[in-house]
């Protein structure tokens, strides 16, 4: 019996590629917070720390939902690149903020004191996210629904 085997688009492999590297900094991610947890009196990693391995975690699963939507989008490979790879970057750009914080320890509340910028990045956050997630959406309901 022959097995049929899907193939992949370029657009979807490199994004279940940044969805497998997420991942696996979510792992590192998790050996830092077990160490800190090991190391403190009150048995906690610094908040960012714990931030940091949690979004890792879920940012991970939710760029394999924009894979799946990227491979059933209507859309070209470019178009799904840009939209996919916007909410991607962004993922990484707020993991990365935890890290920074919890390698600083400097706050358990980036948004007490905010630094020059933080309302820009979390505006630029918001429309390319929820910007990019609808076009793979409209792109998924115009080549699987219409």
């Amino acid at each position: 019996m022959g097995e049929t085997q899907m193939e992949l688009g370029a657009d979807t492999k490199f994004v279940l590629l940044a969805a497998g590297l997420i991942f696996l900094w979510a792992l590192v991610l998790g050996v830092w917070k077990y160490r800190q947890m090991a190391r403190s009196e009150d048995h906690l990693a610094h908040p960012y720390v714990d931030t940091a391995h949690r979004a890792a975690l879920l940012y991970s699963f939710a760029t394999l939902l924009l894979a799946a939507f990227v491979q059933f989008s209507g859309w070209n490979a470019i178009v799904n690149l840009l939209s996919a790879g916007a909410v991607v970057l962004f993922f990484v750009g707020a993991i990365g903020a935890y890290v920074h914080h919890g390698r600083r320890r400097e706050t358990d509340n980036q948004f007490r004191d905010p630094v020059r910028g933080t309302t820009a990045f979390m505006t630029a956050l918001i429309v390319a996210e929820i910007g990019g997630f609808a076009v793979l959406l409209l792109g998924f309901v115009r080549a699987q629904l219409l």
